[in-house]
């Protein structure tokens, strides 16, 4: 049974997607979206607060990440094992990240949930012991991305394209900034930036949306509004031709080539996912860059290119990635650079566009059978300024591109002679600068 109701598609043996929502401002500030599913065996909720790894101070790098994932530590009320005893028999869990909390439960219990993240959210403690006995384990973790070199070759794959800016760095931190913070950092965070007015909060699943409002009306009442709010603006790199290399001695090398993507709100994104799936993002050997560095060349198993998933309120990044043999570096990056320019230049094929867009609306209902998938889209559709419809226009917009679509959107989006190049493994800047 399809997680919601489909509405007929224009393309036979394709549906599009309604995902039905009411929006209310609660009385403290914050917003609530609640998508009803009638016999839903799962809710799902969600918090976003507006901010997020932007507002870690200069050198606390990491300040949001530990806000958000060691809520459930404790808060005033319950320590963690009582917040566990109480999720696990009803099938709950919860996590948090640098832009809030989010979990699920089984469907009739969703006043626990909900209860729990408001809590979270208004009360989390972050006892001293629990915060030095995480960062530990954090340190262990960013310790063995140090000289890991798909980690390091993407990270400084992102500093090439975004700079200094927030955008170009983890949002965990480093071994550096992690010293700097505390529990009392953690717990200051959350009170000046867990603010009502900076919170969008999503419900899926089998409820009554009035009722959803009424509880957390109730249960967020006392919850007040802080300082306003300032988005901060990137500033990103002018578009050029930059390498970096991470020089390990390794049997293989992670490459990556790109540059600066587009926003979510693009009117291309549609053109451009359908892009993505002749060029880099579909099945197997059906889109162009797998089947030739990967099936016929022989260069690797794991090879992907994409503009549009990485899309959001800032823009995302093109990126081409190939973990291959040093000896094979050139022809790696000549095969991405080639790709990039033929679909540039050429018109693409009235049978790969037409198995990139079957392909693509043929898994698109799948994508959001999970009830927190919804809540995430939900999220995202309002933080990007979506149309309520978007999930019904969009299978629409990709069955309609036509191949000049395809070629007009890589003239406009794609640029392979300004590409960033990073490497990670037996290789060398110089190296690198010479295959640009």
């Amino acid at each position: 049974m399809s997680s919601f109701p489909a509405v007929a598609h224009p393309r036979a043996g394709h549906s599009a997607l309604s995902l039905p929502r009411e929006r209310f401002q609660l009385r403290c500030g914050a917003k609530l979206l609640v998508s009803p599913r009638a016999g839903a065996p799962v809710t799902s909720a969600g918090t976003h607060l507006r901010g997020g790894v932007t507002l870690d101070p200069p050198g606390r790098e990491g300040l949001a990440y530990l806000t958000g994932s060691l809520a459930d530590q404790g808060t005033a009320n319950h320590d963690e094992a009582e917040i566990a005893g109480l999720l696990e028999p009803a099938g709950g869990a919860v996590s948090g990240d640098a832009t809030g909390i989010g979990g699920s439960i089984a469907g009739g219990d969703w006043k626990l949930l909900l209860d729990l993240i408001c809590e979270m959210l208004t009360e989390a403690s972050y006892p001293d012991d629990e915060v030095e006995l995480h960062k530990g384990r954090l340190r262990t973790r960013l310790l063995a991305l140090r000289d890991d070199p798909r980690a390091q070759g993407g990270r400084r794959f992102r500093r090439l394209v975004y700079g200094r800016t927030w955008l170009g760095r983890p949002s965990w931190g480093t071994l550096q900034s992690l010293e700097r913070i505390g529990a009392a950092d953690l717990r200051a965070h959350r009170e000046s930036c867990w603010r009502p007015d900076r919170a969008t909060i999503a419900v899926c699943g089998d409820v009554n949306p009035r009722t959803v409002r009424n509880f957390l009306e109730r249960r967020l009442a006392g919850w007040q509004a802080g300082a306003p709010y300032e988005p901060k603006k990137p500033r990103l790199p002018a578009p050029g031709v930059r390498v970096d290399a991470f020089t390990k001695k390794r049997e293989q090398v992670h490459v990556y080539l790109g540059h600066l993507g587009v926003r979510r709100k693009d009117p291309d994104y549609a053109a451009l996912t359908v892009m993505d799936h002749v060029l880099g993002t579909g099945p197997g050997f059906a889109n162009r860059i797998t089947r030739r560095l990967r099936d016929e060349l022989g260069l690797a198993y794991s090879v992907s290119a994409d503009i549009h998933s990485s899309a959001g309120v800032h823009p995302g990044i093109f990126t081409a990635y190939i973990g291959t043999s040093p000896e094979h570096l050139e022809t790696a990056v000549e095969g991405f650079l080639r790709e990039m320019h033929r679909i540039r230049d050429e018109p693409v094929s009235a049978e790969e566009l037409e198995l990139a867009k079957s392909y693509l609306l043929g898994s698109f209902v799948l994508g959001f059978e999970r009830a927190t998938r919804r809540t995430s889209y939900l999220i995202a559709s309002e933080v990007y300024g979506l149309p309520d419809d978007e999930l019904e226009q969009l299978p629409r917009a990709f069955a309609a591109v036509s191949a000049e679509d395809v070629q007009r959107v890589a003239r406009a989006h794609l640029f392979p002679d300004a590409c960033c190049l990073a490497a990670a493994g037996p290789v060398s800047r110089e190296e690198l600068r010479a295959l640009l």
